[in-house]
């Protein structure tokens, strides 16, 4: 029974894109540049499925005999957001980036939703989110205003503290600004981030963070999966990016490790279809906080788990290793970076082999429904 494991390492790029200086991006490589700045990278398992032959990499080798295929993907769409660049592997190509709000959201936007909320708000400007609560949580604390922010990606943030605002009036505070959030106002994600903690010194956000996204703007990947009966096993803030449509199945993570551990009990159902993760904490806890250390420590980590995966996989699984954008955490900016993503393919199915630049996202769905059988009509090119 054929089977595909997608697994997303958020933001790990693999090298600035030849339109990266329009984005701010020159010299940005997540992955070369994090080596770099921490001595090098010790990841021997992605390394002889061949990482290393993709771009130079300190640490990580070149092998001769790769035991999977290899190579890179640029993004067609406009953008370097989450959203988008889960959209574009699953099929969908935006030609026209998400709204964003690099000043805070107008009077207009603010008005309305303090309105439908029946209170007021704090903040309304682009913010680190770990700064923000440090900043306002304890004004927040002292007056019960939710604290709105965004980022440069196309996201309407919301924290609150999960003792003043509980976790399921945050939700309702979400729904009513995803539903008030369309038309000239879209954002591509509504956030909903809680913490706890007694003051500015102590203040953390915790997992019960929750995204509310879109319907994605066409047929996708999961959508032709999920019509052929098979199942869809979204593992991480997948069913989140796309709204739900197209899963089957899905389980939430807290961090790198539980995602791990949930991704081998996936992996061990006797299932067909696909099973489609996402590891964040690359991206939220080291990307966006400019910390390589930490990034480099985490990719070790997931490295070091590949064994395990390898070994849990059947006769028919194929796996195809990449990510959804980058996150630089070298570079000056805190923000998502437009790179290349990496390519790396592995199963029985698979010879190694290089599959070069490839020019879109596209063609990993287009792969996996190739290798599924299903008869499709998506964008892109398969390299199996």
């Amino acid at each position: 029974m054929k089977r595909a494991i997608l697994l997303i390492l958020d933001s790990v790029g693999i090298g600035e894109m030849p339109d990266a200086h329009e984005y701010g991006d020159e010299g940005s490589n997540t992955l070369a540049n994090i080596a770099k700045a921490t001595g090098g990278l010790n990841l021997p398992n992605m390394g002889a499925m061949g990482l290393g032959k993709i771009h130079e990499i300190m640490g990580v080798d070149a092998v001769a005999n790769p035991s999977g295929a290899y190579g890179k993907a640029a993004e067609a769409s406009v953008g370097k957001d989450t959203v988008t660049g889960h959209w574009e592997i699953a099929g969908c190509i935006l030609d026209t980036p998400l709204n964003t709000y690099p000043n805070g959201f107008s009077k207009e936007i603010m008005d309305e939703f303090e309105r439908r909320i029946g209170r007021g708000t704090l903040g309304n400007v682009v913010a680190s989110g770990t700064e923000i609560i440090k900043e306002l949580g304890e004004e927040h604390m002292a007056t019960g205003k939710p604290i709105v922010y965004t980022s440069a990606d196309s996201v309407f943030q919301i924290a609150a503290h999960e003792e003043i605002i509980p976790i399921p009036e945050l939700y309702k505070m979400c729904e009513i600004a995803r539903d008030m959030l369309m038309g000239d106002w879209t954002v591509g994600r509504v956030i909903a981030r809680p913490f706890v903690g007694e003051s500015a010194e102590t203040f953390k956000r915790t997992s019960n963070r929750h995204d509310y996204s879109l319907d994605p703007f066409c047929k996708t990947m999961l959508d032709y999966i999920k019509e052929d009966g098979q199942e869809v096993y979204g593992v991480g803030k997948i069913k989140d990016i796309f709204n739900g449509k197209g899963v089957t199945k899905t389980v939430r993570t807290t961090s790198n490790q539980d995602g791990m551990a949930k991704t081998l009990e996936a992996v061990q159902e006797d299932s067909d279809g696909l099973i489609f993760i996402n590891l964040v904490d690359f991206d939220m806890l080291f990307g966006h906080r400019n910390n390589p250390q930490g990034y480099k420590e985490a990719l070790e980590e997931v490295d070091r788990w590949m064994p395990d995966l390898l070994k849990t996989m059947k006769e028919d699984d194929l796996l195809i290793i990449s990510a959804d954008h980058g996150c630089d955490p070298t570079t000056a900016s805190t923000d998502h970076s437009r790179e290349y993503i990496p390519l790396l393919v592995y199963g029985n199915s698979v010879t190694p082999r290089y599959l070069g630049i490839r020019s879109s996202f596209n063609d990993i769905g287009k792969s996996i429904l190739d290798y599924l059988d299903i008869e499709n009509d998506l964008n892109g090119e398969s390299f199996l």
